[in-house]
């Protein structure tokens, strides 16, 4: 397996218009999370990168919402995604809406947004599958050195396995946009039933994954020493010094 850890600095898109067919992709993501946002509670839901910006969160009880990117048009916050200027602890809800496809350690942005989310927090992440028609973009010769299709994607399980090692519980993992997602298919025809038919009997292969994750935390229970106790005096029979001998016979 392949390190996730980038050699090259990757080109990170401002919005989802940069993007082939980005509208049908955030549209498909504000989908499967409409179900979602009533269920978050709390104070702070912070939407990290830029793309996270347009993700509709209107349905969501939380009020107050703030956007941290490195592109300044799209953010409430001008930071990295990799370095997050916030308090740990101190946040309900994180959504990572396509942003370890762009980020050189996608490790250390999950650790990241792992140190800022409070105990019992959620965390939303969507992205690119790397095991599905559009991760054969990567192998296209005349495809493979244009954007996003020369970036790292990463499959699913990978994902759910970095979170299960920092503790997370797996709410939902759905896939969508069952497509190579090169060309526009929202006026194709061949291109629609196409991904019907391989939603319907092939369901891992979406395009596109939106993971649902709580962080779990497990309380320490201090461990008592063990009471030792005192052995009991058990009293032992010891002849005594005047007690009667036998005379020796002769």
């Amino acid at each position: 397996m392949k390190p996730a850890l980038s050699f090259r600095q990757p080109h990170s898109p401002s919005s989802w218009e940069k993007l082939p067919n980005g509208k049908l992709i955030v549209e498909a993501i504000d989908t499967v999370l409409a179900p979602w946002w009533p269920k978050f509670f709390g104070y702070h839901l912070l939407k990290i990168g830029a793309l996270s910006h347009n993700i509709d969160t209107t349905a969501s009880a939380i009020q107050h919402q703030v956007t941290i990117s490195d592109h300044k048009q799209h953010a409430d916050i001008y930071a990295e995604t990799d370095d997050l200027p916030i308090l740990e602890h101190s946040v309900d809800v994180c959504l990572l809406s396509h942003v370890l496809e762009f980020t050189l350690d996608p490790h250390h942005v999950i650790r990241e947004a792992n140190r800022v989310l409070i105990p019992n927090g959620y965390l939303v992440i969507t992205g690119y599958n790397a095991f599905s028609l559009a991760g054969l973009n990567s192998f296209v010769p005349y495809r493979r050195q244009q954007p996003p299709w020369n970036e790292r994607f990463f499959s699913p399980m990978r994902v759910k396995d970095w979170l299960h090692l920092m503790g997370y519980e797996i709410l939902s993992d759905e896939r969508c946009l069952h497509s190579m997602l090169a060309s526009n298919i929202s006026h194709n025809f061949v291109a629609r039933h196409w991904c019907q038919f391989t939603q319907r009997f092939l369901p891992g292969l979406g395009s596109i994954y939106v993971i649902v994750a709580k962080k779990r935390v497990l309380p320490l229970t201090p461990i008592k020493p063990r009471w030792k106790l005192k052995p009991k005096l058990a009293p032992i029979n010891v002849s005594s010094m005047h007690s009667k001998t036998k005379p020796i016979e002769k």
